[in-house]
């Protein structure tokens, strides 16, 4: 299988883009680093025992004033911002997987009903996601935030706060899922090996599951390809504006919100390397997607 697929045609459209090339190498590098910041990082930045308020402020290592041990200065609190930039894209990563998954799952469940069955269910179905469709997603996230934290004691929306924040970027994504699985549901369920199983007697969800789901895969895979790069954003948005994950679990977002209120005092480096790293990330996730997309596309072969 693996052999299939380094023969196949995606392999050689990869091989042969050298943005994607480059792209994939900055994602891969972002990746391994967030997943194994445990292992490589030079500092716990969240250890609290082992913080010096008298480390606080010191500019990136090639600086006249600063120190090897922290390559890319520290925060505020003292903390490596090397160290911290790890830890919180770790955080922004698991956010913006799980957030995928779950908008991609509700997406999918929903658009397979509405293209199958048809009828009042399909009008009712799609026109809910029209409405949705109608306001910003991030407005969507903000409202369902706002509406826990106000339901919910602080100590306990502190606890399920991340879960929250996934919850809230998932529904917000779905209905770009639901939309493109209904199209391409229209198209399967009228094809002759659907028309063959439906008179063979197999059950609608065992044909929807078993037969039009595996043909209806590939644009969704592109689209939660481009969806990850937006649902990391949208938690770097939620946490700068200080409605995302806890101070205990910062994320990119965090960070950049942290050092933008030390960005014209002169410790520009606070903010400007987890901006750097969210754009990389972003970017790189987003030219992936963009290149999945053409490579998936039989009229651009």
């Amino acid at each position: 299988m693996l052999k299939n697929f380094f023969d196949g045609d995606l392999w050689w459209s990869f091989t042969r883009n050298p943005v994607t090339i480059a792209s994939a190498i900055v994602a891969l590098v972002l990746i391994l680093g967030a997943v194994l910041a445990p292992l490589i990082a030079p500092h716990n930045p969240f250890d609290l025992a082992s913080l010096n308020l008298m480390d606080a402020f010191k500019p990136p290592a090639w600086d006249a004033e600063g120190d090897a041990m922290y390559p890319l200065g520290t925060d505020d609190q003292g903390r490596d911002l090397l160290s911290a930039i790890m830890y919180g894209a770790r955080v922004s990563l698991l956010v913006g997987v799980c957030a995928v998954i779950f908008s991609t799952s509700l997406g999918v469940l929903v658009g397979l009903t509405a293209g199958y069955a048809g009828g009042t269910a399909d009008a009712v179905l799609m026109r809910i996601a029209d409405i949705q469709l109608t306001f910003p997603s991030i407005l969507v996230a903000l409202l369902i935030d706002g509406v826990v934290r106000a339901a919910l004691p602080r100590e306990v929306h502190d606890q399920i706060a991340l879960y929250v924040v996934i919850f809230a970027i998932g529904v917000s994504n779905w209905p770009q899922f639901a939309r493109t699985v209904r199209g391409s549901t229209l198209v399967e369920r009228n094809k002759e090996y659907v028309q063959a199983a439906r008179i063979i007697g197999i059950s609608a969800p065992r044909i929807v599951f078993s037969h039009v789901l595996p043909n209806v895969m590939g644009p969704v895979l592109v689209i939660a390809t481009l969806n990850l790069g937006f649902a990391v954003l949208a938690e770097a948005t939620l946490s700068f504006l200080g409605v995302g994950v806890p101070p205990t679990q910062p994320s990119l977002g965090t960070l950049i919100r942290i050092g933008n209120d030390f960005l014209f005092s002169g410790e520009w480096w606070i903010t400007i390397f987890p901006g750097v790293a969210l754009v990389l990330l972003v970017l790189s996730v987003n030219l992936l997607g963009d290149w999945l997309r053409d490579a998936l596309n039989p009229r651009l072969r």
